[in-house]
């Protein structure tokens, strides 16, 4: 076959979905696929354009069998709501001519956020005569009105049509849990339109590494200490300063040490936190590149996965699969009833503590801390889970099995004018 990923995020950025489409998209690759990626100019965490790619309006590489077309993005190191909303237009107007240079796609398949992707795409589908896949990996404006992010109602009423339209005109929607067929389905989205395909990990990559001569570990005198780790985006969903609130509290005991790795500028913030709550047991390191990941994660006593409580309730953290397969017991800070929550109990891999409360964090901690026992067999059932579960092997088969059936299934019948309108009524949130 040959497919189209339409990705805002690829390779080389190290985090978020980058990882996982250059994983599928490779992968495709070697099971004999042609696969052209349509992204912009790589970006990702840091929210500016990596040097070699600077200035650039266009480039197309190559890289293991796979094209990738690069376009331009606007974009901002400190954006307001306009700069978010001018960088997803960026998106939108120049990837269109990349993604029209080029053969012929079978299938697309597009990842959201950001929302407004999905118009670029859709035409594009109609032009090629094609199916278009909406991987959704987060359900907006939904989750960005919950977190306060959006609150003008006429932008919020505009994204809503925009969520409608890609909904609507897909011939599949996939997603990454089960927490997000409910909400869609809710929003009178037909459940035999929508896969569940969970976000993977590649096993043999993430993977049990010694904790002796860790070379992390020796780099940061981390050798007789017990590790708390938080790796990966800071942003206002995750609520970092509840893990440094817990660092705080934890003081008394010399040989729990908290390692948070993030974006540089993010640490800066969180320094500066860590000195208004005296925890001077927290080490602040910038992220790592993505082949030194699983020295890092085996460094580690306990994986975080920290979110606020009025975080949405479906949302899925791609570091949960990450962690378990590292074979390190997961301390949960998230909504108790949420799929993260539910995700980390069904692995057998960690433990959940109610979110936004250092209190509970640090109690999760020492528990483990004293616990060893425990700790090792919460790390081992979450290897054996992601295993099963998780393993890119399992969601590469999926998505090929995914692809051919849609692929046949179109050339039957087209598919977009069978395709229930929603209403407005059946897509909005009470705000």
């Amino acid at each position: 076959m040959r497919i189209i990923i339409y990705s805002y995020n690829y390779h080389p950025e190290p985090i978020g979905i980058a990882p996982l489409m250059t994983e599928l998209a490779e992968g495709l690759v070697k099971q004999g696929h042609q696969v052209r990626v349509i992204t912009g100019m790589p970006n990702y965490p840091q929210r500016e354009i990596y040097q070699e790619y600077r200035g650039k309006w266009y480039m197309t590489e190559q890289k293991n069998g796979v094209t990738i077309q690069r376009s331009y993005l606007r974009i901002k190191s400190k954006p307001n709501l306009i700069d978010r909303l001018l960088l997803e237009l960026s998106f939108v107007f120049t990837s269109l001519p990349q993604a029209l240079n080029g053969w012929q796609a079978d299938v697309i398949l597009l990842t959201v956020p950001p929302l407004l992707v999905s118009l670029p795409a859709t035409l594009l589908g109609w032009l090629h005569n094609c199916p278009v896949i909406l991987n959704v990996q987060d359900i907006l404006p939904e989750a960005a009105v919950r977190m306060g992010l959006i609150k003008n109602k006429l932008m919020i009423r505009a994204l809503r049509a925009i969520e409608q339209f890609a909904y609507r005109s897909a011939h599949t929607i996939s997603v990454i849990a089960d927490g997000f067929v409910e909400n869609l389905v809710d929003k009178g989205v037909p459940s035999q339109k929508i896969v569940c395909i969970p976000n993977w990990v590649n096993v043999n990559f993430s993977r049990p590494l010694p904790k002796k001569s860790n070379p992390f570990r020796i780099a940061n005198q981390l050798q007789d200490k017990f590790v708390v780790l938080y790796s990966g985006n800071i942003a206002l969903t995750q609520g970092l300063e509840t893990v440094i609130e817990a660092a705080s509290r934890l003081r008394h005991i010399p040989q729990i040490v908290f390692v948070i790795a993030g974006e540089e500028k993010a640490l800066k913030r969180l320094e500066a936190y860590c000195q208004k709550c005296g925890a001077d047991n927290v080490l602040l390191v910038p992220l790592m590149p993505r082949e030194k990941l699983p020295e890092m994660l085996a460094a580690a006593d306990v994986g975080l996965v920290v979110q606020k409580r009025n975080v949405i309730s479906f949302n899925m953290p791609s570091k949960i699969p990450l962690l378990l397969a590292s074979g390190r017991p997961i301390v949960a800070s998230v909504p108790v009833s949420g799929t993260a929550a539910r995700a980390v109990r069904n692995s057998g891999g960690g433990i959940v503590v109610a979110p936004e409360s250092p209190e509970a964090l640090a109690e999760g901690i020492v528990d483990l801390y004293h616990n060893r026992k425990k700790a090792a067999k919460l790390g081992y059932f979450g290897r054996l889970f992601a295993v099963e579960h998780y393993s890119f092997e399992q969601a590469l088969a999926e998505y090929e099995a995914l692809f051919s059936e849609v692929v046949a299934t179109s050339c039957e019948s087209p598919s977009l004018g069978m395709l229930p309108k929603l209403t407005s009524s059946e897509s909005i949130i009470d705000i």
